[in-house]
């Protein structure tokens, strides 16, 4: 969990991000792949027949916040994102990446996440 250079306030709420706690074991969730840096689970509200959030283990509040030595990680995620497409039986039939970013994004957990959706025809 990053917590350098962050306030007081924003400490807290690190600790309490609920994916950094899924992250780190102290919530449950159902874990479909894991590895040092990324973990990827069911999203408790899916829209979609598959709907897996991949996440950094790495507290990173959004896209925003993104710096040009956490590209790797990003990519990496891309990467996750496909496999995890391969191993649910979507990655023929097709699929959707979407990263939410702030409020007006849809971004409900400050937490940089991407949603893996597909097993049927998505709409708009």
């Amino acid at each position: 969990m990053k917590s350098e250079g962050l306030n007081t306030k924003d400490r807290k709420e690190d600790m309490d991000c609920i994916f950094c706690n899924i992250a780190e074991g102290k919530t449950n969730s159902r874990v479909v792949f894991q590895n040092e840096e990324i973990i990827a689970f069911d999203d408790i509200h899916p829209q979609a027949p598959i709907h897996i959030l991949i996440i950094p283990k790495k507290h990173i509040q959004s896209l925003n916040q993104i710096e040009d030595n956490d590209l790797p990680l990003l990519t990496r995620m891309l990467v996750t994102a496909k496999t995890i497409a391969k191993q649910v039986n979507i990655y023929d039939s097709g699929y959707r990446l979407v990263i939410n970013t702030g409020k007006e994004g849809g971004q409900v957990i400050q937490h940089l996440h991407l949603h893996l959706l597909g097993g049927k025809q998505l709409r708009g």
